[in-house]
């Protein structure tokens, strides 16, 4: 058995705390598995299990070996993989989930040019702005806007949003103008965002130099949807504040108008959420890097 066969074989042994299972797992007589960790443990000088009557436990040294091992497989993996897929076309089906104008806007426009690159894959894309669990439902990645929960999933930060308050001009006409911060808690509204997760109205954000203020103000309506409050801000029933590409429409044809310029919301990260793989696949690789592209230069 060679170095590295024996490494698998030393790590499947502490992943599986059992000789026995080990030698299951990996279709190996009992005698050769035992064999082959005291040449090892020979080798390194040094004891790496330390065997109980319920289950092998790894030594301090043991644990660091292991450590190690994890490393370089995952690395050899890797390398192989890469060559492996070198002259092969990525295939299969992938489940993806984006807000739904920035599939239209930007993600969708670009599909042509990917499929003629991977003809052999499929996507099933799912448009919204809710809460995804991707391990649960079986969703390959989702592209996201703002601060994440710590979910565990790996992000890809493709980039910032940049942010405006707007009121609609009918609105502007009736309530006026603010000009200060201190002018929204004086006969302003607000079309309050709740939180879908912690179901608590949000409150408006600024950046005042480079120090963030937060204002609460009064409302008619709350909401949580994204085509809801852009609505409600539109028929006048408050200030609401939106990515610039969310409202540019709206802005242009006099619908909406920016107010207090001079202090604009915080921008919002864009990522790009997957699971953590030991090795990421072939198709949701190709996919994810493919949208990191696309994202960033809208970005």
């Amino acid at each position: 058995m060679d170095r590295l066969d024996a490494m698998r074989l030393f790590t499947r042994i502490v992943e599986l705390g059992s000789f026995t299972a080990a030698a299951d797992d990996l279709n190996l007589p009992r005698a050769t598995v035992t064999h082959s960790i005291k040449r090892l443990e020979t080798r390194l000088g040094t004891q790496l299990l330390r065997r109980t009557t319920r289950r092998v436990q790894t030594t301090r040294d043991g644990e660091a070996y292991y450590s190690h091992c994890v490393r370089l497989l995952a690395e050899m993996d890797a390398v192989e993989t890469d060559f492996r897929e070198a002259n092969v076309q990525p295939r299969g089906r992938l489940r993806i989930d984006v807000p739904a104008q920035m599939g239209r806007l930007w993600l969708i426009p670009a599909l042509p040019a990917f499929f003629a690159r991977y003809p052999l894959l499929e996507l099933d894309i799912g448009t919204g702005d809710h809460f995804v669990d991707l391990l649960r439902e079986g969703v390959d990645c989702v592209l996201r806007v703002g601060k994440l929960p710590d979910s565990g999933l790996v992000g890809r930060r493709v980039g910032m949003l940049e942010q405006l308050t707007v009121a609609s001009t009918s609105y502007v006409r009736k309530h006026g103008a603010p000009q200060t911060l201190a002018d929204l808690q004086h006969g302003h509204y607000a079309v309050n965002w709740t939180s879908p997760t912690t179901h608590r109205n949000e409150p408006l954000e600024f950046m005042v130099g480079r120090k963030r203020r937060e204002v609460s103000m009064p409302g008619f309506v709350a909401v949580s949807g994204v085509e809801a409050y852009l609505a409600c801000c539109e028929h006048g029933l408050g200030i609401a504040q939106f990515p610039r590409y969310r409202v540019a429409e709206a802005l242009a044809n006099g619908t909406l108008r920016q107010i207090l310029p001079a202090m604009p919301p915080p921008s919002l990260p864009v990522t790009v959420l997957y699971p953590p793989h030991r090795q990421l696949p072939a198709r949701l690789r190709v996919f994810v890097d493919w949208m990191v592209d696309v994202m960033s230069k809208q970005l």
